[in-house]
């Protein structure tokens, strides 16, 4: 909240500015739901939500680097670190998202991400990965994008945390393309580890308010295809561990240049 305390004015303009990008999106996805003609309403509203993600991300002072070949189709395995993610990715191609159930009760972002064609899971539910799995398997034979976040939760970006096997079941019989992504921010006028990422007790309204105040964000994203997954669910789950804690390293590496 001290961002937006020493700087009001541009804190206030840019939430005027994401409160009519949110409800221009939630009423273009809501048309887009209904009036879909030539494609599959899955893809439809992937591509309706890039339009969207794109302005919104514009909204909040956001913008994106991206390195390396952005993928089409198949299941893409990103690090977490901030709601900022959902934008940042969602801006680059037409994708659906994995997320947890609570988000989908959030007040307009909770709306916005159900249009959006999410598919959201019980994290304390066992038995809603089976679920889960399923309609991922559906997303990823339609030919959408589909993303997940396998470190299970959001962190500061010090480390790629260990990842969740169970959502991998869908692309273990390797028939989808499979891509890994690093995200990593960066701030002119702050620490983008307590200022843009998104984790352990922070409070949304407070960050999101001191996020606006900001100069500006960008967002690196790095691809890489992985030709050779594993079989196996928990393998694959290190083997792309160790892809994305790669590419991490790399961008460490260039930004020290």
């Amino acid at each position: 909240m001290k961002g937006a305390l020493r700087h009001p004015f541009r804190c206030a303009g840019r939430m005027a500015w994401l409160a009519f990008e949110l409800f221009f999106a939630l009423a273009g996805l809501t048309l887009t739901s209904i009036f879909h003609r030539s494609v599959s309403p899955t893809l439809a509203r992937a591509r309706g939500m890039q339009r969207h993600a794109r302005r919104l991300l514009h909204s909040v002072g956001g913008r994106v680097s991206v390195h390396g070949s952005i993928p089409r189709r198949g299941l893409l395995v990103s690090n977490h670190l901030s709601y900022l993610d959902i934008l940042v990715l969602g801006s680059i191609a037409p994708c659906v998202f994995v997320s947890k159930s609570e988000v989908q009760h959030w007040p307009l972002l909770g709306w916005l991400t159900r249009l959006a064609a999410t598919l959201f899971i019980q994290r304390g539910k066992r038995s809603d990965v089976a679920r889960i799995n399923q309609e991922a398997a559906r997303v990823l034979d339609a030919d959408v994008l589909l993303v997940i976040f396998p470190e299970g939760t959001s962190s500061d970006g010090t480390a790629v945390l260990p990842f969740k096997s169970s959502l991998l079941e869908p692309v273990a019989d390797r028939r989808h393309p499979l891509t890994a992504a690093h995200l990593g921010y960066e701030i002119e006028d702050g620490n983008a580890s307590a200022e843009v990422c998104y984790w352990g007790d922070m409070t949304f309204g407070p960050h999101l308010f001191n996020l606006l105040s900001k100069r500006g964000v960008v967002a690196s994203v790095s691809f890489t295809a992985v030709e050779s997954p594993a079989t196996c669910r928990k393998e694959l789950a290190r083997q792309l561990h160790s892809e994305i804690s790669r590419l991490k390293s790399s961008c460490l590496t260039a930004n020290a240049r």
